[in-house]
Order: C-alpha cells, then structure tokens, then sequence
C-alpha cells in the first residue's frame, strides 16, 4: 500500500488506499480525502486571472468504496470577477460526489479587513488525543489529532489540531486548501455526543466558506452538533490554521438509530 491516500494513474484516474477508510466501514472512505481531491480538481482548473475558492460545496452522492475514482472538474459559469466551478468524483460509471465552487478573482483588501477571530493554542502546547472505541482506523489513524478542547473520545464539542501523516496524493505535497478539506468533513466526528455503535449521525453534504488560504501542516477544527427531534442535524465548525480562522464549515447530519438501517 502506497503511504497517501491516492495513487494517481492520470488522466483523473486515482485508486483510493486503505488510508482512505472510514469509522463506519472498512469499505467506505471517509469523506475527508474524497472532499480534498474534488479540491485539487477545482485548484487545477485554470484561470485567466488572479483568483481564489471563496465557497465550496460537497454533495455526497453515496459510499465512496475504497477502490479506484475518476475525478473531473470543469468552470460551469464564466465570468471576469465571478465563476463557478463543478468538479465530480466517480467509481465506475457510478456517481459518488459531486462539488460546486464559487472562484472570486483577487483584490487588495488589506486595510478593510477584519479580525479573524481568536487563536487556538499551538498544536505544540497540546498532547495527541484518541478516538472512541468501536471506530475503524484507516482515515483516524493517518491523522495526528490533538485536542485543545474537550476530546473526541468524550462527548460534546471539541476544538482540536489535525495533521496528515501521509499526503493526499502520492508523490505529491498537499496545497493548504487540500489540507484543510482532508480534515473539514471530520467536523461531526470531533464534536460527536452519540455512541457510534448505536447511532449513525452521518453527513450527507460538506460547506465550506474561505476567507483565505491555509498555511502550515495544521488545522484546528473548532465543531459542535447540534441534534433537532425528527433524525435531522447539523455539525458546525471554524477552521484554522496557526495565524487564526480561516473558514467555517458546515454539516447536514441523517440521525438514527443503528438498528433501523443507514439509507
């Protein structure tokens, strides 16, 4: 096994490795590298000018198997200062995701623009955290987590640190948005409060909003759940590196009990 998520095979073709696993199934990816390769397909699609992802939106479409994926990505709306982009992710000739980007051209904003937000502490003044029992390794495993607050083995909401151990592609160094979408979709893990031997509570879409790029290894991802009466929740995050925020990301959750099947 290739120590990356993907092996890349060209021509938008890449085989998922066992790195790519999800918590609920050995079978199924994780939705955090499947997000951040839609995210390399959409930073490939040229430009004709100065510009940056402002939004992105992944649709999940179904189980992503760990197996191989064509990733293709295209602009769907031209414009000068304003494009949307579309990137879609297949196994075989079966959807399994599909993304929409909003692309703002460049401007110098520098002296009207605002504070990020407060700092989480340094990823260096916190210790690694573990995972709950019962959750498959795979994806967890190719991540170093430290937990500034809370945990992710005790329920609530958590703000931790998150670090790749192997890159998104092999051969390949992962750009700061592919970073910070690897760990993005981990939002209503971190902030879990249900015993996921007894509960799904999985996402079933991915938003994120940009302020900028990322830089450095680290994301924090500060999250919480929130849980309605009728199998419906939301997971919200900020996302940051170590100069601060830099995004929010959020989660439509499908809550159920185990027993009554996934869907």
């Amino acid at each position: 096994m290739a120590d990356a998520f993907y092996v890349p095979h060209g021509e938008g073709r890449f085989t998922a490795t066992a790195h790519t696993a999800g918590p609920w199934s050995p079978d199924s990816q994780h939705f955090g590298p499947p997000s951040a390769l839609l995210v390399r397909a959409l930073e490939n699609v040229e430009q004709r000018h100065p510009a940056e992802l402002a939004r992105v939106t992944v649709e999940i479409l179904g189980p992503a198997p760990v197996t191989e994926l064509t990733v293709r990505a295209r602009v769907e709306r031209p414009g000068r200062s304003v494009e949307l982009l579309q990137a879609e992710l297949a196994s075989a000739e079966r959807g399994v995701a599909r993304a929409s980007a909003w692309r703002i051209a460049t401007s110098d904003t520098a002296e009207v623009s605002t504070d990020g937000g407060p700092l989480l502490p340094a990823p260096d003044t916190v210790t690694e955290s573990a995972w709950p029992e019962g959750w498959n390794g795979g994806y967890l495993d190719a991540l170093e987590w430290r937990a500034v607050r809370g945990a992710m083995d005790v329920p609530g909401p958590a703000a931790v640190w998150a670090r790749q151990r192997v890159p998104l592609v092999d051969g390949e160094e992962p750009s700061g948005l592919q970073r910070l979408f690897a760990v993005a979709d981990s939002g209503n893990g971190v902030s879990n409060y249900l015993d996921p031997r007894r509960w799904w509570f999985i996402n079933s879409e991915l938003t994120v909003h940009l302020r900028r790029p990322p830089a450095g290894e680290w994301i924090g991802l500060d999250a919480v759940t929130l849980v309605g009466k009728h199998g419906v929740g939301t997971a919200t995050s900020i996302l940051h590196d170590a100069d601060g925020p830099v995004a929010t990301g959020a989660q439509a959750l499908m809550v159920r009990p185990r027993q009554a099947g996934g869907g």
